[in-house]
């Protein structure tokens, strides 16, 4: 696991929760949804608002300040005022233990 870093345990994140991290030295955000954990930036592209309290639906943060959405599987800006997408990373669970690294890492 090349450039992974261990960031939880899954008993840290139940359904529908988050948890702030950091990976590869960046603040970002570690969610549950249903079964699939995902991690992105946690900072919105528009004005660098933290969305660690954003609202989760489905696949989609809201950042809490302005109501920018990003996917949370890509990253995309779904809505203005965000224009650029969120970085997002790579997660994978190994023994019960969550382990991230940045997207593209080799």
């Amino acid at each position: 696991m090349a450039g992974y870093e261990r960031i939880a345990n899954i008993a840290e994140v139940p359904s529908g929760g988050r948890k702030p991290v950091v990976v590869d030295e960046t603040p970002a955000l570690l969610l549950r949804v249903g079964d699939d954990f995902y991690c992105i930036e946690d900072t919105c592209t528009h004005d660098g608002q933290a969305m660690t309290n954003g609202p989760v639906s489905r696949c989609e943060i809201t950042c809490p300040r302005h109501g920018a959405r990003f996917d949370i599987r890509t990253g995309a800006a779904l809505c203005m005022p965000a224009t650029e997408p969120i970085a997002t990373f790579d997660v994978k669970i190994r023994d019960g233990e969550i382990y991230a690294r940045p997207r593209n890492a080799e």
